[in-house]
């Protein structure tokens, strides 16, 4: 399979969106994402996302020791979790972590995620450093 290849572009005019009161993050090193705003958008969005199965195992790699035991208990498995394009084809969970970890317990074989790619989720990186940083990331993977 060949893949398409993108190149990001700064944008010199990109403004962090408002951190809000309860606002949930994701913190990947300096890459901190505001779940919370992703999650708005997503769900505005339903022509462009779309959730689809994916197998529990490929994109279980977060260590379940360092998650809460009485959220996954209650994690619901039926709601979506997100991965989001953290190289050219290659996604990571940025919200849903408990919720894997429980349909992993529960013997799922498939949970329901959003794909987000690059292009859509650097929109809610929380700060223009971040954002600079991730373009120059994601385009040193594509060279």
């Amino acid at each position: 399979m060949l893949l398409q290849l993108r190149k990001l572009k700064v944008d010199k005019r990109f403004q962090p969106l408002s951190e809000d009161e309860g606002d949930e993050f994701y913190p990947n090193g300096i890459f901190e994402f505001n779940i919370t705003k992703l999650l708005v958008f997503i769900k505005a969005n339903p022509h462009t996302f779309q959730a689809e199965e994916v197998s529990v195992e490929f994109v279980r790699t977060f260590p379940s020791s360092n998650l809460n035991e009485s959220t996954i208990q209650v994690a619901n498995i039926a709601e979506p979790i997100v991965l989001a394009e953290i190289a050219p084809d290659r996604y990571n969970v940025i919200d849903g972590n408990h919720r894997l970890e429980k349909a992993y317990r529960d013997g799922a074989s498939k949970i329901l995620a959003y794909k987000v790619r690059a292009e859509q989720h650097v929109a809610f990186l929380t700060s223009v450093t971040a954002y600079e940083s991730y373009i120059e990331y994601w385009n040193s993977k594509i060279r």
